[in-house]
């Protein structure tokens, strides 16, 4: 996730439980042309183990020239493609969740990802649906990759045009799921994973051998804990109580600030107070202050004013978190559902499409 899942994150995720936690999205371009914020990126800590790059391209040679440096440097150990991203910006341009649309691209970008790879790391595909619901994709898209030899290919249960609104198709999993049986690739569900028991369910639901987390961890990097004890049979860990969670929102703040500084982590580290404090009874006048807090005192003199004494209202705080936007038609090329097959005037557009993509 864009703006979140940075070091400072993914530490709090290791530190809660077990899991493998991909980067932010980086694009392949700039990722080659040696941007530095990308190259920030996919700098990770000493112990940050497995080092998981999350890839965005739309050019199998630039692709391939990603993945190279990824491992020729040493800088990843599982590399992770991103054809889900609904934004606007980047499927205008044909990319993200626009692009299996093209299936020639999409198997030649797999394809050059897994042949520079060259069995070094593993390489993997997150996509969604399709489209609309008029477009769909998955089924041929997962087989495609599954061909080109990903070791594992993860769906998230919803099109393009719902972005992140209305109930995820679970359904949709078990589909690919039982398509890609013959050929032995695992498939990995995502969408409205809030708990642990939902982990569990989609999994019974599913048949899927696994599950990808995306907002659910929004404000709850402890879920990850409750997801492995889970898994494992053993007793899941109650939610903590408001004052762990101030501690927790406190130790991320100073996490970031060690990283970027106070102005920027400081700033960062706004977007995720709402996420934290859902659940919980907290002034409106202190929420709105935390929103805009510019220093960790000022951070701490907030805190200060808040009630720890107060569990988590889990009818609350265990339902859907982060963006609900969705419904409207995806924004696309002219002429992009014309044909599956890239014609010229999209090649065009391609060119520009990973530039689109802010932030590296």
């Amino acid at each position: 996730m864009a703006g979140i899942t940075n070091r400072a994150f993914r530490r709090l995720c290791r530190e809660a439980g077990a899991g493998l936690y991909v980067s932010e999205m980086v694009t392949s371009r700039a990722l080659v042309e040696r941007n530095a914020e990308t190259i920030d990126m996919v700098t990770f800590d000493a112990d940050e183990i497995p080092r998981s790059v999350q890839l965005y391209g739309v050019d199998p040679k630039v692709m391939a020239q990603a993945v190279r440096i990824l491992i020729d440097e040493d800088r990843a150990d599982h590399i992770d493609m991103n054809f889900g991203c609904p934004v606007p910006k980047v499927t205008r341009k044909g990319g993200g969740s626009a692009l299996p649309w093209k299936r020639d691209l999409f198997r030649a970008i797999v394809r050059a990802a897994v042949v520079a790879a060259d069995g070094r790391v593993p390489v993997t595909v997150k996509m969604r649906k399709g489209i609309d619901d008029d477009h769909l994709t998955y089924l041929g898209a997962g087989q495609a990759a599954a061909e080109e030899g990903v070791t594992w290919v993860a769906l998230h249960a919803r099109t393009a045009e719902q972005m992140y609104s209305g109930v995820a198709d679970w359904d949709a999993i078990a589909r690919l799921k039982e398509h890609l049986a013959p050929l032995g690739t695992p498939v990995l569900g995502n969408g409205d994973i809030w708990t642990a028991q939902d982990a569990l369910d989609m999994v019974a639901r599913t048949g899927a051998d696994g599950v990808v987390v995306g907002r659910g961890c929004l404000g709850r990097p402890w879920l990850f804990g409750q997801l492995a004890a889970a898994f494992t049979g053993a007793p899941v860990p109650a939610d903590p109580d408001l004052a762990h969670v101030l501690i927790t929102l406190r130790r991320h703040a100073q996490l970031l600030c060690a990283d970027y500084g106070e102005f920027k982590g400081i700033r960062d580290i706004r977007k995720h107070m709402a996420w934290y404090l859902k659940g919980f009874s907290v002034r409106q006048q202190i929420r709105q202050a935390l929103g805009t807090v510019a220093s960790m005192d000022e951070l701490d003199a907030l805190l200060a004013q808040i009630e720890p004494d107060q569990g988590f209202n889990t009818e609350v705080g265990s339902g859907p978190r982060g963006r609900t936007s969705g419904g409207r038609r995806p924004t696309l090329p002219d002429g992009w559902l014309d044909s599956p097959e890239l014609d010229g005037p999209a090649r065009l557009l391609l060119e520009e499409a990973e530039l689109s993509v802010s932030g590296g």
